[in-house]
């Protein structure tokens, strides 16, 4: 199977490396700043693919999927990797589109942090369309397995709600507390592994958190408004009895 992975960032460069170190498929990469074999600039090359990734950032994932209509026939799967599906699920193309999102990702960006074991035990989520066929889903589905991860199926507004609440809405609050404690010199000093662990999210890629915030900002609010009502629910609670329910629905949520 051609498959071509177009962005080749800690997503992408993840993807494009498990692929190439597993030598069952000929991989090609599309990237403006990466200059190593068998990636090039050249959308020429992903002419013949049976799959391809789209790894670019949100804003520009649309311009990209128009553009591989000049590339691709109608039997290439094409899927993308947002952490948004519903605004790219409107369109229909002359290829097979299936949106997706892999749950993985690291503090970190760019393609020198992308390894091939990332999406090792992850799960990435796909929506399917009115005209996905099973055969290209389990063509998909395949690929994603041999990457590591275990696909699970959504629709893009479930998908989208989802995200909000385990993603995009923790991201936002990292970053608050760390606005928290910008003006206190005690709380930076003391601040030791629980804080750090707590607003790792605060370290996420901009360009991503600027996209997560406005493309999903109703989602991430109705998240807001409900965390308040339950911080308001503890206070005013038997909060040994709830903290004891919380531990322990956050010990079964991991096994």
């Amino acid at each position: 199977m051609k498959i071509g992975v177009i962005g080749l960032g800690l997503i992408g460069g993840s993807i494009f490396k498990n692929l190439l170190e597993g030598k069952k498929h000929d991989v090609v990469g599309i990237s403006r700043s990466v200059n190593e074999y068998n990636v090039s600039k050249d959308y020429n090359n992903l002419r013949g693919c049976d799959l391809v990734f789209v790894c670019t950032p949100m804003n520009v994932t649309l311009d990209i999927l128009d553009k591989l209509e000049d590339y691709l026939n109608e039997k290439t799967i094409v899927t993308d990797v947002c952490s948004l599906k519903e605004f790219v699920s409107k369109k229909t193309y002359r290829y097979k589109f299936i949106p997706s999102h892999p749950m993985a990702g690291t503090e970190h960006q760019g393609w020198d942090y992308a390894f091939p074991d990332l999406f090792e035990g992850a799960t990435w989520a796909v929506t399917l369309k009115d005209d996905t066929s099973l055969d290209d889903f389990s063509i998909l589905k395949s690929v994603i397995e041999e990457l590591g991860a275990n696909t699970v199926m959504t629709t893009p507004q479930e998908h989208d709600k989802a995200v909000a609440l385990i993603s995009h809405a923790p991201m936002l609050i990292a970053q608050a507390l760390c606005k928290n404690i910008e003006n206190n010199e005690l709380a930076q000093k003391l601040a030791s592994s629980g804080f750090r662990d707590t607003t790792r999210l605060a370290m996420s890629n901009v360009e991503m958190a600027n996209d997560m915030i406005v493309m999903n900002c109703d989602n991430i609010k109705d998240v807001v408004m409900m965390l308040n009502s339950n911080i308001d629910k503890l206070f005013n609670s038997d909060y040994k009895k709830e903290a004891s329910e919380i531990k322990a629905f956050r010990q079964n949520l991991y096994q």
